[in-house]
């Protein structure tokens, strides 16, 4: 990818879910993934064969839940070859894990097990009893969680939550590039979902393109070179403002989420095939870094409460509240032209 136009071409051929890791390897960033509860395991097998056969990555799919201990979760992110020999020797200094790590249900494990997650994602190390677990430079750890809805807000410790660079919400609906290709891949319930993934080591043949550690860099080099001009900057902290200033937002828009709103907003520009900021892009950007950080206010949580309000009317403008309600009404204030 030697000019924008080559990324852009490349990008419109890619899926969401591949435009996502792409993102993230870019921008050295992670990236919350929502779906339905009956297609998890469908979303973690085509992250798996995206890692494998897009991008040429390692993986691991880590199957969570509230019994996962820290020590199971250490193991999972070893490649199974790396994983065999940790449990043979009692010296391991340091264990390089896997390039990308999809954890599923990762919103059920405990708390302690969320903050050393998020350890590993800021400082790509992971210190445990039986070594040092390393990440590599452009590591991108998943978490995979079941939705109700596309509105939904699974329980995430707020300050790994708040350090995902994007989220995206898989519908059912939005298909599935690799596993459609591949007969009989499609959520079988007498095959576990990591004994279908290892298939992936084996490339499905399909005209789809090769995002190399070249394109990667070619991407980030193109974000950091964006222009961003006076007006979109004042676009970019109106919108923060007004989120901060609604009544239906109770926290979330954190000074972290600030900085990633811009560094997504230049990523995405360079993603479209061009060096500066639009305001279409910059309300894209808004809807990927806000969704799953904004904290729905409740009732109790209005101030107009202390000057006289009634509850119940209060209760009726929240109704129906959620996070991409909010964005549609704050994105609706005037754009620079």
């Amino acid at each position: 990818m030697n000019d924008p136009t080559q990324i852009r071409s490349v990008a419109q051929e890619l899926s969401d879910l591949e435009v996502a890791i792409l993102l993230c390897r870019a921008a050295h960033g992670h990236c919350r993934i929502d779906t339905a509860r009956d297609n998890i395991s469908d979303v973690a097998k085509e992250l798996a064969l995206i890692c494998s056969n897009t991008f040429n990555l390692s993986y691991n799919i880590l199957d969570c839940s509230a019994d996962t201990t820290f020590d199971e979760f250490c193991v999972e992110l070893l490649p199974s070859i790396a994983r065999r020999r940790s449990q043979s020797t009692k010296v391991a200094p340091e264990l390089p894990i896997v390039d990308v790590v999809i954890a599923t249900n990762f919103n059920y494990v405990d708390e302690r097990i969320q903050l050393q997650a998020l350890e590993l994602m800021r400082s790509k190390k992971l210190v445990a009893q039986d070594g040092i677990y390393v990440a590599p430079e452009r590591f991108v750890f998943l978490p995979l969680v079941a939705t109700a809805s596309s509105d939904a807000q699974p329980k995430l410790n707020r300050h790994l939550n708040d350090h995902l660079i994007i989220s995206h919400y898989h519908d059912t609906e939005d298909g599935y590039v690799y596993l459609e290709d591949a007969n009989g891949w499609i959520s079988d319930d007498q095959i576990s979902a990591s004994s279908v993934v290892r298939k992936s080591d084996i490339p499905i043949p399909r005209e789809h393109p090769l995002v190399d550690q070249a394109a990667v860099e070619k991407l980030e080099e193109a974000a950091n070179a964006v222009i961003v001009n006076a007006d979109l900057i004042r676009y970019h902290q109106d919108i923060v403002v007004f989120l901060r200033l609604s009544r239906a937002v109770a926290g979330g828009i954190s000074s972290r989420s600030n900085i990633l709103f811009m560094k997504l907003s230049k990523f995405l520009a360079a993603l479209h095939g061009i060096d500066f900021l639009t305001p279409s892009i910059v309300a894209l950007a808004a809807k990927k870094v806000f969704r799953h950080r904004i904290v729905v206010a409740t009732t109790e949580d209005d101030r107009s409460l202390q000057y006289g309000s009634d509850p119940a009317v209060v209760a009726q403008i929240l109704a129906h509240a959620n996070p991409d309600t909010i964005l549609e009404s704050v994105l609706a204030l005037e754009a620079p032209l």
